[in-house]
């Protein structure tokens, strides 16, 4: 089944490393194999992250984006989800850190990326 986007005018994504920008008009893709899609509003720039979640959500957009499992970026996103489970202040924030370190470890990327986004608005609503 493919996978289909419908963009906004002049709206950014990523497809396998390669970044992709809209023409001036609402468009529709339609991708027939599998891909790493990232659109401009899930992209994390590095200046911006700057809370833990942020960190954690960085660099496993990075293995994500890269396509790599294993390795420095394997390294780097799980120093960063232990930094971020350090700072975990609820027993349902650990859960959901641990189940963002599970995804990463079956190498279910983009599913810790929603995870991690979920962290990442509850961070930006603070403390209830």
């Amino acid at each position: 089944m493919p996978l289909k986007l419908s963009l906004k005018p002049g709206e950014t994504f990523v497809v396998n490393g390669a970044v992709v920008r809209n023409g001036d008009r609402r468009g529709v893709l339609l991708l027939e194999t599998r891909a790493r899609v990232l659109r401009e509003k899930d992209i994390l720039r590095p200046t911006e992250a700057t809370t833990q979640a942020g960190r954690a959500y960085f660099a496993i957009m990075q293995m994500y984006l890269l396509g790599e499992v294993d390795g420095p970026p394997y390294a780097q996103a799980a120093e960063a989800i232990a930094g971020l489970l350090a700072v975990c202040e609820s027993d349902d924030d650990r859960e959901n850190v641990l189940e963002i370190s599970a995804d990463v470890a079956s190498s279910n990327l983009y599913r810790a990326l929603s995870r991690c986004r979920k962290l990442m608005a509850a961070d930006a609503r603070g403390p209830e």
